[in-house]
Order: structure tokens, then sequence, then C-alpha cells
């Protein structure tokens, strides 16, 4: 075995086999099949990044196929998210299809199989047919409508069409087998009945296929080679392959089902009946708040394309379920955004700084490194005044050997600026420190060449200018919910574990640099984490999100 066969995995695995069993390259086609019933969240993504990247790996084409079978949960608003999120991420559909553009065909099929003996309509209700469908180890029992004739399934079918039943009176099922060891083949149903106005077709159809008896029939008119699913759709594999034994064509090309593990992310739930319960219990604030595991929300929180495109090929495919720790999402975005992140600096909780020995009045501009980690990043200015704002957990009157950071009588350096030295505090009535006062070295200004500018001192600081600062409102989001596997507890509500601080909105102030940002823009705050431009910011009111702390703070928390 070569090396690069020993890197491809099972699916890629799976492809080659084919291509070396006579499947012709120029016969590959993939698809990504999502409903439009939501939004997509970061379990989406990585089945958009598996076919999109097979795509990209065999210069093959990639359908956005909307699986929109289900009017009554399905809206235009989430096609549009839906499109919007996969062009986010950087692929590019070849053809954009619909379930419904299939309706008709799908139509015509049946009554074919209806003609074969293949399918009969149902009047039983929904408990009678479970009734009958018997258990794992035991078999069911035919309906007594099963034998039903076949000029009366066409009448009836044709009635189901065009409305003449109310919902629930009927379903056109498939007569496979009954005695069948899965479940799945005991006599599925193909239809049912829904007065419902669908997005694309409007009031053309009082009846809707279901989605086993769509999926693998849409595949097969798009002429896709390999339809890949998640793990739980494997039991309807058997379903999957016998319609397609019923309208398959031998000079066409033959879709073949496979599955792999989805993705789940600790710390989150996936299910989007349970997001849509978040959003609609006003728990989060849509479908677009960046505490939700939503590619929308991800994207608002300042998440990148390249981080989660990262995360999903790190995570890979499996054939195995399993549970990912979302410190794997973190770990990537910080790699990403400690790449392309301009540097600035912004104080969350404000103190005054006021440098004693600095000429009243006066001010400078401070050149200011935009990324370290990209030379051809750039550099900024930074105005620097006598009065200043630092971070209030940077001093303390009294501290330890450990504290590196500002005290009375040691010396720290003020990032891109000077050295000072704690020399006193003013106190409020009740005690709380109001000012801090320094004195500051004037020779020792940051990349002068002095000598007082090579001194080492522990600690640095960030700051701002209190005379040019700005205010703005930051969002620091923490996550969602404070229990590993929230929806994994029987005897409690996933919504029982929601995280009381999973977002603290605050003032802080910024430097002058960020009244340009636009929304969108991401930014490392220097020791602070990194934070993108929330789409509320205006020019009058910056709004920036907290997309991920510098650390893995979490993990501490725990430990504690």
């Amino acid at each position: 075995m070569t090396e690069e066969s020993k890197s491809l995995n099972f699916i890629e695995q799976i492809i080659e086999d084919d291509l070396t069993n006579g499947l012709s390259k120029d016969k590959l086609r993939f698809r990504f099949p999502p409903e439009p019933n939501g939004f997509l969240h970061i379990g989406h993504a990585k089945a958009i990044c598996l076919n999109f990247g097979l795509g990209e790996e065999y210069n093959a084409p990639v359908n956005l196929r909307f699986d929109d079978t289900n009017p009554e949960k399905e809206e235009q608003a989430y096609v549009d998210a839906i499109k919007k999120d996969v062009e986010w991420l950087g692929f590019q559909w070849d053809k954009e299809c619909y379930t419904s553009d299939y309706f008709q065909q799908l139509y015509d099929w049946a009554v074919q199989l209806i003609k074969e003996g293949k399918a009969y309509i149902d009047t039983q209700n929904s408990e009678e047919i479970a009734s009958q469908k018997g258990t794992p180890t035991t078999p069911g029992t035919n309906s007594p409508q099963r034998d039903r004739s076949v000029e009366e399934n066409l009448e009836m079918f044709e009635k189901m069409k065009n409305g003449e039943f109310p919902e629930g009176h009927c379903v056109l099922r498939a007569k496979i087998d009954m005695a069948s060891p899965n479940m799945h083949m005991r006599d599925p149903i193909m239809y049912r009945i829904m007065h419902k106005d669908h997005h694309r077709t409007g009031s053309d159809w009082k009846m809707y296929p279901m989605y086993d008896w769509a999926h693998g029939q849409s595949d097969y008119m798009e002429q896709i080679s390999h339809s890949f699913c998640t793990l739980e759709f494997e039991v309807h594999r058997p379903l999957y392959d016998w319609y397609l034994d019923q309208v398959y064509d031998s000079e066409t090309v033959r879709n073949k089902q496979r599955e792999f593990a989805r993705l789940n992310l600790n710390y989150t739930v996936m299910s989007k009946r349970k997001l849509l319960q978040l959003v609609e219990d006003e728990i989060v604030n849509g479908w677009d708040d960046p505490r939700m595991p939503t590619i929308s929300g991800l994207r608002r929180r300042g998440y990148t394309p390249k981080s989660i495109r990262n995360f999903a090929n790190t995570v890979g495919v499996a054939k195995r379920e399993n549970i990912i720790d979302v410190a794997l999402l973190e770990f990537n975005i910080r790699e990403d955004l400690n790449k392309i992140a301009t540097r600035v600096m912004g104080v969350l909780d404000p103190v005054k700084l006021v440098i004693t020995n600095y000429p009243e009045g006066e001010e400078e501009w401070l050149t200011a490194t935009n990324n370290p980690e990209d030379e051809n990043s750039g550099t900024h200015q930074v105005p620097f005044s006598r009065e200043l704002f630092i971070e209030r957990e940077d001093f303390k009157e009294e501290a330890n050997k450990k504290f590196f950071r500002l005290t009375l009588g040691k010396e720290v350096r003020l990032k891109n600026a000077y050295i000072i030295k704690g020399e006193d505090v003013v106190k409020d009535e009740e005690g709380n420190i109001t000012e801090i006062h320094c004195t500051y070295d004037p020779d020792s200004r940051s990349g002068s060449g002095t000598e007082a500018s090579k001194r080492r001192v522990k600690g640095t600081l960030h700051w701002v200018s209190q005379k040019h600062a700005v205010p703005a409102e930051v969002r620091l989001y923490d996550r969602l919910f404070t229990d590993e596997a929230p929806d994994g507890h029987k005897e409690q509500s996933f919504k029982d574990f929601v995280n009381p601080d999973s977002l603290e909105v605050i003032t802080a102030y910024v430097e002058p640099y960020l009244k340009e940002a636009k929304i969108g823009d991401r930014f490392q705050f220097q020791r602070k984490g990194y934070f993108c431009v929330d789409n509320d910011s205006t020019e009058e009111n910056l709004v920036f999100n907290r997309t991920v702390t510098l650390k893995d703070s979490w993990a501490k928390k725990q430990k504690k």
C-alpha cells in the first residue's frame, strides 16, 4: 500500500474502489441536501466540508439540493440563509436543486409502483399502522387494505393528489415485506396528505413525499454517484436501494448511499428542534445569536470560514459516533485569528492612571505593530497622554512576588510606550481606588533605541489614553450551557443547564483607531481575547463581540 492510499479516509477509499472497479471519474457527482426548516449548525458545516471537499479533491460537481418535502416547517428565509452559509464557508455549488423540482416525476413513479402492485393506499390511522409494525424481533402483520385493487388504489391516489381527502385520511405505502428484520422495510409510507402551501409550488400539491421515497430518487435524477449521509440513515439504506431498484435504468449511473458519523459537540445541542426552542423561548436572540452553534451564530461571533474548515478537517470522518470537545473548535479559531487579527488595545474594566511627571496638556502618537505574526501587516498610530485607563485587575496596592503587573514601588511597561512606577492611589469614601498615580521614565519609550528603552521589566500592560478613548459596548460571550451534555439527562430538560453567565454586556474604552472598524472586522484586544465588530455596531455606537479568550479559560474554571 502506498503512502497516499494509507492517508485515505474510508469515504475516499469507497470512491477510489469504485473508480478502480470501472466508474468513470467524469461520472462522480456529490450533493449537500439540507432541509430548509432551520439554520445550519456546525454539524452541517462538517457535511458541507466533506461533500464540497470531495468535489474539490476529485474535480467533480457538487449539487446544493434543498429537501423541501415538508411545507409545514419550511421557509424561503431558511433557503436564503443556507445558501449564504455555504458561500461564506468558501464553496460554490454546481446546480441549485430542490426536491420539489421532482414532485411530478416522484408522483409518476409512485403511480408506476401502484400499477405493478408494489404500493397501496391505507386509510388506517397512524396508531393502527404502528400497532401492525411488530417489533425488531417479531414480524409485523399485513394491513387489511394491503390487497386493495390496483384500480381503487389509483383512483384514491389521484384524489389524494387533488385534495379530495382531509389530512390524515389515508397514506400511500410501499408493499415490501412486513416480516423484514429491518423495520424500515415493513411497508413504509411514501406519501401523506398535507393541505399546506409550499414555498415554491404554492397550492399545486395536496400531498407530499416522505424523505425516504424522495431522497434516493432525487439522487438518481441528479445522477449523484455517492450520497453520503450520517449514521442514523444506515438502517435506511436497504429501503434506499429497494426504491432505486424500482426505477433504475442500467444505462445510467446507479447512486449509492454510504454513512459517516455525525459531529457531536459538547457544551451545546445540535438538534434543530431544540435550537428552535432556544429561539422561540427567547433564551437566545435569534438563530444568529453568537452563543448558538449555528454557522450564522459562529460567523457573527467572529469565527472565520478557514477556522471552521480546519476544524472539520481535523475532526475528519469516522464510522463511529463520538463527542468532540468544543475546545478543539476554539483552538482552531485562535490559531487562525492569531495570524490575521490586528492587535489593538481596549480596556474592559477601566481605572484611571495619572502619570504625574508627564507634561500636562501634552500628547504624542506612538507606533503600534498591527500583527507581529505578519510582517506585512503594517502599523498604526496610538495616542498617549498624561491620563490613561488601565484594567482594574492590573493594579494592586500590595502584591506578592508572583504579581507582575502594576503595584506601588514597582515598575511595568506600558505597551508600545514607557516604563512607569506605581507611586500612590486616590480612593473614594468607601475605600475604592479611583485613581492610580505613577511616574514614568521619559527615556524608556519603546523602540527609541535608548539604553532606558532596553531595560527589562517583568510586566507589560495595555492601556488607552483617556482623552482619546472611544466608549464601546462589549459583549462577553461564554458557553451557552454549563453541562457537557445538556440534552443527555432523562429527568431534566436541556434548558435547565443554560449558563446564566453566557453573556455579559459592558462598556469598555478602546483606542481611536477602532472608530474606522467595519461590521465583521476582527481584532485581538491585547491580553484580553479576540473580538469582532457586531452587526448592531454603528458609527455612533461601536459594538464588539468576544469571539474567544486568548487561552482556554473554561478549562481553568472546571479545574477550580
